[in-house]
């Protein structure tokens, strides 16, 4: 805490703004105290840069174990009014909803009331980071946050305001292009495998059962092999906690349909070939119960997960 204080004391001094401004946030190894030595030499070069450095020039900076930087932007129009929504995030390992190592920082210049703005955020996180995994782990560290600095000179929005449900509907696609990017990213990862659950008995039995499968490491490896093995997402389905009957259940990959009321179709074969010529892979599952559904992104699991994070320290 005193580490972090004193980085908001010297950035408030060196960039001329308020402490109050400053929002600090930070990824590393879990217990180990900053280089306040290198943090502070690195903070006297950044007064001197500051100027003469973009968007993507953070998104790099932020790179952990990411392969390549996450920036992206979307316009907004709101009557007469054209605004942009960018952003910057970094993440591929740790990866998990509630706390993850993930970092993402949205700006505007829209100007939208407090309690608007931290709605949007709230939900757009809520359909969009909260429903990731690379691995099932969680971390210490993570962070998003939205600022809006109200210069497009609009009339602040609210959350009645005829604007308000298209920045929200934009500030979703922008963070779930994020969360696509982080999964794409996972440390070692060769596929994006989304997960589309429906027919649960309820919306919390759907989040349960869709996370059960993109939580197994059965389910990972087997896509990372090329391996249609439907078993390994019965599995995972029947010990989500979800209800479940086994005899009404339908799994489709890649629009090949292998399991229709939970008995094998003999298409094992061609769901798998599908898998070789793929980097994204789709999973479409029917429990036949109820309306609940959910969707959500994981990645495969490789030898390279295992030597990033054997390697980790040493």
């Amino acid at each position: 805490m005193i580490d972090a204080e004193t980085i908001c004391r010297d950035i408030s001094k060196r960039l001329n703004i308020p402490e109050k401004s400053i929002l600090i946030a930070s990824t590393g190894v879990i217990g180990t105290p900053l280089p306040m030595e290198r943090v502070q030499w690195g903070l006297e070069d950044l007064s001197r840069e500051t100027a003469r450095t973009g968007i993507e020039d953070v998104a790099r900076a932020i790179m952990t174990t990411d392969k390549f930087p996450k920036v992206s932007s979307r316009m907004i129009k709101t009557g007469r009014t054209e605004a942009i929504l960018s952003g910057v995030a970094k993440g591929a390992g740790m990866i998990s909803p509630d706390m993850a190592t993930m970092l993402c920082f949205l700006l505007t210049d829209l100007a939208i009331e407090k309690k608007a703005l931290k709605r949007a955020l709230k939900e757009a996180t809520e359909r969009t980071f909260n429903l990731i995994t690379v691995d099932g782990d969680m971390s210490t560290n993570d962070t998003i946050l939205i600022m809006a600095n109200g210069a497009a000179g609009n009339r602040p929005l609210t959350e009645n305001s005829s604007g308000y449900k298209k920045f929200r509907e934009t500030l979703f696609d922008l963070t779930d292009e994020f969360s696509r990017m982080i999964v794409r990213d996972g440390e070692g990862a060769t596929r994006l495998i989304i997960i589309r659950l429906r027919g649960a008995r309820n919306y919390p039995d759907a989040k349960k059962a869709a996370f059960s499968v993109a939580k197994s490491p059965l389910v990972k490896t087997a896509i990372y092999g090329r391996d249609a093995n439907w078993g390994r997402i019965m599995a995972a389905l029947g010990y989500s906690g979800a209800l479940v009957r086994e005899d009404s259940v339908d799994i489709s990959i890649n629009g090949i349909n292998l399991v229709r009321g939970g008995l094998g179709r003999g298409k094992d074969v061609a769901a798998s070939e599908t898998l070789r010529h793929n980097n994204e892979v789709t999973i479409d599952i029917n429990l036949n119960i109820g309306t609940g559904v959910e969707r959500v992104y994981t990645c495969d699991l490789t030898e390279e997960y295992i030597r990033i994070n054997a390697a980790y320290r040493t």
